[in-house]
């Protein structure tokens, strides 16, 4: 196997892991909050542990792309990712869990930093269509784990399942250790200056707003879903109801990997989005059996295309500066992520958690709104060419 073959593998490998053990936070959350004793505010803070060490290591790793030994800290995140889960899983308290998450959102921050770096590199002329298959990877890892999580809850211990998912990420580490990575030389440094003049640029800054939106929508659903649907559903139905959910991404994420070259990213983002606002808000009118599992498939569908064709569309509008451009998009997707389910949670200790999911609709129609403005702003739907002119 080549090199350029087996990164790309081993970054596909990766991703799905990390998808999978992003979730089952959400499936075990119950479990957790009887075995440790806490509150729904406090099981909130379940996705911010993951997520605020992701944070920080993806923006760090993907802002220095161009400065830092790529090759180890690739290998770093391969090794400690699987170390944390390990510590997840024989935990002594609920103080420790949380401190096995934010390790192993670390680890994985300091690689999903720089793995879409490495296919933006080894693949220059198919970007759009890389993205959108890494996309489709994360969404078979993530479909499969509350599956995983029921037949697990069957036969053992909530403890097992974090056991499982540190295997998944054994074949990275293996390949991360044997196969140097390809040629990086064109990922180009940015300086503190430039990173500004980046970021100031209206296809970043409307990415960024849209990645956090997105990132808010994803953080709630896959948090509290299943916990949602504990209400009226035995624990497996429950799982169910998330894994529909998706369930849509796959073929969601494969249509965006057909679409994203024929396309322009924000015409193809307005259209299949639109769903997703009335989908949200039948979904947590309170109504149950097939239709609730309808609505939450058709929002999954359309909620699915937001990450890759954001993510793409602002690589696309500044290419030689993948690491930051990649940096700050995931960095936005992820304050999203962090925030927006502690604060459901808090606000479901008083209202109760239907009435706030509710809200998801509200963030999916603002998020049309942002997406319309990007396009008004830079006066076109395609990602505006890089200023040959500009200094980085």
């Amino acid at each position: 196997m080549d090199r350029s073959r087996a990164w790309t593998l081993a970054v596909f490998v990766f991703i799905f892991g990390d998808a999978a053990a992003m979730q089952a936070r959400g499936p075990i959350l119950s479990r957790i909050g009887e075995v440790f004793d806490v509150t729904e505010a406090a099981l909130g803070l379940v996705a911010p542990a993951g997520t605020v060490g992701f944070l920080g290591a993806v923006v760090v790793s993907g802002l220095f792309a161009g400065r830092l030994p790529m090759r180890r800290l690739l290998a770093v995140g391969t090794l400690v990712t699987p170390l944390a889960l390990v510590l997840a899983a024989f935990a002594p308290s609920y103080p420790v869990f949380l401190l096995a998450l934010a390790v192993q959102g670390t680890a994985a921050g300091a690689f999903r930093g720089l793995d879409r770096v490495v296919l933006s590199h080894v693949y220059p002329d198919a970007r759009g269509r890389m993205f959108a298959a890494y996309t489709l990877v994360w969404a078979f890892g993530a479909v499969l784990s509350p599956q995983l999580v029921s037949v697990v809850f069957s036969v053992a211990d909530w403890r097992v399942i974090f056991l499982v998912l540190a295997g998944c990420f054994l074949p990275a580490l293996a390949l991360a250790g044997r196969y140097e990575l390809p040629s990086m030389a064109a990922e180009r440094s940015v300086s503190p200056a430039a990173l500004r003049t980046l970021c100031r640029r209206p296809a970043v800054v409307g990415t960024c707003l849209g990645m956090v939106l997105v990132g808010a929508l994803e953080g709630t659903l896959f948090t509290w879903l299943a916990y949602y649907a504990r209400a009226f559903y035995p624990t497996a139905l429950a799982n169910s109801l998330l894994s529909t959910y998706l369930l849509a991404y796959i073929p969601g994420r494969l249509g965006c990997t057909v679409a994203v070259d024929r396309v322009p990213s924000l015409s193809l983002l307005l259209v299949v989005f639109v769903p997703a606002v009335p989908a949200l808000a039948v979904a947590f009118s309170g109504i149950t059996g097939p239709v609730l599992f309808a609505a939450v498939f058709v929002a999954g569908l359309a909620i699915s295309s937001g990450f890759p064709v954001l993510s793409g569309y602002a690589v696309e509008a500044a290419p030689a500066y993948s690491g930051p451009v990649n940096a700050v998009t995931n960095g936005a997707t992820y304050v999203g992520l962090a925030t927006a389910p502690a604060v459901v949670g808090v606000f479901a200790a008083t209202y109760g958690i239907g009435r706030v999911l509710v809200s998801t609709a509200a963030v999916a129609l603002l998020f049309l709104v942002t997406i319309a403005g990007l396009w008004l702003w830079t006066g076109t739907a395609d990602a505006p060419a890089p200023h040959r002119s500009a200094e980085y």
